[in-house]
């Protein structure tokens, strides 16, 4: 399998614990995809009672839909790190800033 290395953001804490992908809040993705054109959601947040197993990978920002953000930079993050958080029922980036 070919693989390529970035360099991305990382997400420093989640707290979306019902989230396959969290373990000791910890995001375990290899990289989450966040929001829609201005809501800042997680798009990868996977409702789960079981977690995974594999969590030597701490999750990246692969693309930011968000277009509003003042991070986003080409549908891309360009915050040091994020943190995921829970609105309501929903994943969000808790980071997200308005333009």
């Amino acid at each position: 399998m070919k693989k390529i290395t970035l360099e991305m953001p990382v997400v420093r804490n989640c707290m979306a614990s019902e989230c396959a992908y969290n373990v000791n809040s910890a995001c375990h993705a290899r990289a989450i995809t966040i929001g829609d054109a201005t809501h800042p959601g997680c798009d990868t947040f996977l409702k789960g009672l079981s977690h995974i197993r594999q969590i030597q990978q701490i999750a990246g920002i692969g693309a930011c839909k968000t277009s509003i953000c003042k991070f986003n930079e080409d549908l891309e993050c360009m915050a040091d790190n994020i943190q995921v958080g829970m609105i309501k029922s929903e994943a969000n980036c808790m980071t997200f800033a308005l333009r």
